[in-house]
């Protein structure tokens, strides 16, 4: 059975003063492992992780060298049907993030962010833990306004005359017999129609009548 390297995910705190903020959150992305068949060794600086997929027909492991040392026996393990989690105590009191989860400082391409729980050193006395595990269901993160970039649809009946959308009510002011006025004014601006025809009458000049044309020909008077 073909041996493969976990998807490997982390995030953490730091606390100088309180244990119980100094930590880091590993997460181990291995479906399907039966907890009998996993194997997992967790010391001061390292950690050693292997189990075999049921549905995937393929076995996981992996070996981690951390940057600094934890607490094995402050660390909590969480095993699901899609990944193993662990939650590390760090074992020295410090108000500075480490800088990189692993000893060595070469990219890892099967280590990644977990932006779900992570938050900036110098914001995290803002988030609540149960903030940062509410982040992955909100495209935000903690404190954000929503997951449609923040925009407050409270406002949106701002727009006066158009369903509550800003700047319709003007657009549909400047249609020709969307002003929303009765239409009946415009017609007592009209003129009536019988005083137009009245008007057109006087207007047109009288006939002029014309005699009959002489004749060019002389008239032939009768001799007796």
């Amino acid at each position: 059975m073909s041996s493969v390297t976990p998807e490997v995910t982390w995030a953490q705190r730091s606390s100088s003063s309180d244990p119980e903020k100094n930590y880091v959150y590993l997460t181990i992305v291995a479906a399907d492992v039966p907890e009998s068949d996993l194997k997992l060794d967790l010391k001061d600086s390292s950690l050693s992780f292997k189990g075999t997929s049921t549905s995937k027909k393929v076995t996981y492991a992996i070996d981690l060298e951390f940057y600094a040392e934890i607490d094995p026996k402050e660390s909590k393990i969480s095993h699901s049907g899609r990944d193993v989690s662990l939650v590390l105590r760090k074992k020295e009191l410090k108000e500075e993030y480490w800088p990189r989860l692993l000893k060595d400082s070469k990219k890892m391409h099967f280590l990644k962010t977990n932006f779900d729980k992570w938050v900036d050193e110098d914001e995290q006395d803002e988030v609540t833990d149960d903030d940062a595990a509410m982040a992955g269901m909100n495209p935000m993160g903690a404190g954000g306004d929503g997951g449609f970039g923040g925009i407050d649809f409270s406002k949106l009946g701002a727009g006066a005359g158009a369903g509550g959308l800003p700047g319709m009510g003007d657009m549909m002011g400047g249609m020709p017999g969307m002003e929303g006025e009765d239409s009946d004014d415009d017609d007592d601006d009209m003129p009536e129609l019988e005083n137009e025809e009245e008007d057109s009458k006087a207007a047109e000049p009288e006939p002029v009548a014309h005699s009959e044309p002489a004749s060019d020909k002389p008239k032939i008077e009768e001799v007796a």
